[in-house]
């Protein structure tokens, strides 16, 4: 008897170790990084649709990886495999380690998802659901408490915090969800448009909020419309099109694939568009955006400032008036219409695919 009491304690300790061992292997290694999310030849159809196309994809541990694209890319449907949601029609993915099929109970309490749409309950305080959230993942009571009322001050929601949620804003919702996701403080975050509908000074606190968890040295995986949040926030860039990655490097890699500069005029009347538009074509290198209804015209150029000053002296000797003019680097919208034939906004969100 005494000596199965002293083997027993040792086979408990052994046990513990081993779990925290198998826990913290990293998911592997790709080129000498240590990757925490990697995803091989998936694919995800409805029916004949097919939602994720055959995406390879890696994030590094540490990092913030955007996936960037226009309604109905796929992106969220990236999100809800890798988050076990839904399950791949073929390939394969591993989070932190874990097959997200094979391992999804695991997984899933190693990870944060914060929704396209906030995933509160509106008769219950903000207190209330964050507690909630914690007793789900069993930290218990008072461990529950604590980190609702922490992340509450963290949201700057400490008073909204005794109130039901369905007297908050559409930004103050957006907060309390993302604390919901942070409950149980995962390793690995995954935020779906986390700011899409917000006003701009929400927009502005909730990249700060990112930030810090990035900083603190969590995992972000964001999928966005925006090139300016992918700008502020992202390490690396993933750009989805109709279910397919069709390139990624950082934001200003992406913005040299599609010309360093874009000319913008605008015109006093429209009826001179025409001859602005030869104009800019000439100059130009490549094709020319209109917008007719605000009488503007688009560019790509190479040379800077004496290619917009060259721009304004040949529209000038061709009788075009020109009311504002201007040279900035390229915009989402550029972005998706040289790599992709379209604007981002053309596309419509694929139902569940999105």
């Amino acid at each position: 008897m005494g000596a199965e009491q002293d083997v027993a304690p040792a086979r408990h300790d052994w046990a513990e170790r081993e779990m925290v061992r198998r826990l913290s292997v990293p998911s592997g290694t790709i080129g000498g990084v240590d990757t925490i999310i990697v995803a091989e030849g998936l694919v995800k159809t409805y029916g004949k649709v097919r939602a994720i196309d055959g995406i390879d994809l890696q994030v590094t541990r540490g990092t913030v990886t955007g996936l960037l694209g226009p309604n109905g890319a796929g992106k969220t449907t990236i999100v809800r495999v890798l988050t076990t949601l839904l399950q791949p029609t073929a390939g394969r993915a591993t989070v932190a380690g874990l097959d997200v099929v094979r391992d999804a109970k695991q997984l899933r309490s190693r990870i944060g998802v914060s929704g396209q749409y906030a995933a509160v309950d509106e008769n219950l305080t903000g207190f209330e659901n964050l507690d909630m959230v914690g007793r789900l993942y069993h930290l218990g009571g008072k461990r529950s408490r604590d980190r609702a009322w922490s992340l509450l001050e963290r949201f700057d929601l400490t008073e909204a915090g005794k109130r039901p949620v369905g007297t908050y804003s559409g930004g103050m919702r957006r907060r309390l969800d993302l604390a919901g996701a942070l409950v149980a403080e995962p390793e690995i975050l995954f935020l779906d448009e986390p700011t899409t509908g917000l006003d701009p000074r929400s927009r502005l606190g909730m990249w700060d909020v990112i930030s810090e968890l990035v900083s603190g040295g969590t995992t972000l995986l964001l999928t966005t419309q925006y090139l300016e949040e992918a700008d502020r926030l992202a390490d690396k860039i993933a750009v989805i099109d109709h279910g397919r990655l069709i390139a990624q490097g950082t934001s200003d890699q992406l913005k040299e694939q599609v010309g360093g500069e874009r000319i913008e005029v605008t015109v006093a009347e429209a009826s001179q568009l025409g001859a602005a538009q030869q104009v800019m074509s000439r100059l130009g290198a490549g094709e020319v955006g209109m917008e007719e209804h605000t009488r503007t015209l688009t560019a790509p150029v190479t040379g800077g400032v004496g290619m917009l000053v060259e721009a304004l002296r040949s529209l000038d000797a061709a009788g075009v008036t020109v009311m504002d003019a201007g040279i900035r680097r390229p915009t989402l919208d550029d972005v998706f219409l040289t790599l992709t034939g379209h604007a981002a906004e053309d596309e419509k969100k694929a139902g569940a695919s999105a």
